[in-house]
């Protein structure tokens, strides 16, 4: 329950910049993050969302690695007060 807090709480935080954070269905695609966030000036990420102190399963990593790879910003996210800082860190690349 706590996850879907933190989740909230970040979608929250995305759509009041006038951003979007959608859900990344998971038909044949597991092991991605939950959120693909999009804010003003194309800036994206990717955030797995996790209860606090909850760690990515191994699978999760492989596909977080291959992600970063490509170039992409990839977050995990398990405690509401780290919304602020990776949501200015999205913003500044």
């Amino acid at each position: 329950m706590e996850e879907k807090k933190i989740e909230q709480a970040l979608i929250k935080a995305v759509t009041k910049l006038g951003g979007i954070a959608l859900k990344l269905a998971n038909t044949g695609t597991n092991g991605y993050p939950d959120r693909l966030v999009l804010i003003a000036l194309g800036k994206v990420a990717f955030v797995e969302v996790k209860a606090p102190n909850e760690e990515p399963r191994k699978l999760q990593l492989k596909r977080h690695k291959k992600l970063r790879e490509l170039g992409f910003k990839v977050f995990v996210l398990d405690d509401q007060n780290q919304i602020g800082g990776i949501i200015d860190e999205i913003r500044t690349t």
